[in-house]
């Protein structure tokens, strides 16, 4: 299926504006968080951790409205928490499809079917269902059995219904290549728009520091993925550029654009992104873009950004790649992701690395245990 023509006309329309206009940073994404509870407690999540009562806030519909006022990116995905807690989200969806936003509403979907009837099919609004693989695979992932049929069951009276729906999934550690190329083969028959994929990114607050993939692995486990889906019959539709897949199978040496997925929640305006928790807020989307000092961070830049290929940080970068060398992007858009031979170089790393720097967090963690 893939993105809509509409949806790839409007937010091309607005990347050219901005390369008029000789803006060097804005924002393709707003990743707006209304809230961090939620209804499972997922192993490799970074966001539940908070007190009670930082969990029982909530970013109600009039502050979300004037973020995306501010921000005024075209997207605007809504992860949390699950976003279909929060009592307000049918008013604040209509808000922004009103605005003519492509909205992606990130959810677990176990509320969904209880939910369904509050929202209405329109190429402004999407179902984005998190689902980590297979049942055995995503069941484990958050830590919850029968969470996969519930998210299947979902899906498909979502689509019975006539709404977009794509599915986002995480890889981790140990992923099997094969078991991989299996899911997205279950995806594509199902009839989803296209699958959102990333590696999995190191939360420092994560219950588990032992299931993110280092940069290395991510790239050979993608390339091993490749090759599968080069040999099923089935074509494989993912919601993302050509470039960042490429990217994801060691191809291209990006550095992460963190502003081109800005991040808005309880506590304001989160400096950098979405991933990095602890590194302050602000109160104006101007005073994030113009106020944080973006040198500071990204791979080679930050310890906390050195396994980091999330889609996030880095699909802003293909994105602009591609308009920039829209001969290369085409190229890979008709032979697909190179998948033998030596990869791109990666970027060097501009900061002092401390030797603590080098231990993994969950080396860390497990001595702190055991101390």
């Amino acid at each position: 299926m893939g993105i809509p023509l509409v949806q790839q006309y409007r937010v091309g329309k607005y990347i050219l504006q901005q390369k008029i206009k000789g803006k060097k940073r804005y924002p393709l994404v707003l990743m707006l968080e209304p809230l961090f509870q939620c209804n499972l407690a997922c192993s490799g999540c970074g966001k539940i951790d908070y007190p009670k009562e930082i969990l029982q806030r909530r970013v109600s519909v009039s502050d979300a409205l004037q973020a995306v006022d501010e921000c005024d990116a075209p997207i605007v995905s809504i992860p949390g928490g699950e976003p279909l807690i929060h009592k307000e989200m049918p008013e604040l969806v209509r808000g922004l499809v009103e605005r003519k936003k492509f909205v992606y509403l990130c959810t677990n979907a176990i509320l969904l079917a209880k939910k369904i009837d509050d929202y209405e099919p329109t190429p402004y609004f999407t179902w984005s269902v998190h689902l980590d693989g297979l049942q055995e695979e995503h069941d484990r992932s958050v830590c919850q059995e029968g969470v996969f049929d519930k998210a299947v069951k979902a899906i498909k009276m979502a689509l019975d219904r006539g709404f977009r729906v794509t599915v986002n999934c995480t890889l981790f550690d140990g992923e099997i290549p094969e078991r991989v190329a299996a899911f997205f083969d279950y995806c594509t028959e199902l009839g989803i728009e296209g699958i959102t994929v990333s590696p999995g990114y190191s939360y420092e607050h994560a219950p588990r520091q032992d299931v993110f993939l280092p940069r290395s692995r991510s790239k050979e486990l993608f390339r091993s993925i490749f090759r599968l889906g080069k040999q099923r019959s089935k074509s494989w539709v993912f919601n993302h550029s050509g470039l960042y897949l490429d990217f994801l199978a060691g191809n291209q040496t990006y550095q992460c654009t963190p502003w081109s997925n800005v991040t808005y929640n309880v506590f304001g305006w989160q400096k950098p992104c979405y991933l990095l928790v602890d590194e302050g807020y602000v109160n104006s989307f101007n005073e994030l873009m113009d106020g944080t000092d973006w040198d500071q961070y990204g791979t080679g830049n930050n310890p906390k950004c050195d396994n980091c290929m999330a889609h996030c940080g880095y699909e802003g970068t293909a994105v602009d790649d591609m308009f920039a060398h829209p001969f290369k992007a085409l190229k890979v858009w008709f032979r697909g992701q190179k998948l033998e031979g030596p990869m791109a170089p990666e970027v060097p790393i501009r900061y002092r690395r401390e030797s603590a720097d080098v231990i993994p967090l969950s080396v860390k963690k497990r001595e702190n245990e055991a101390a």
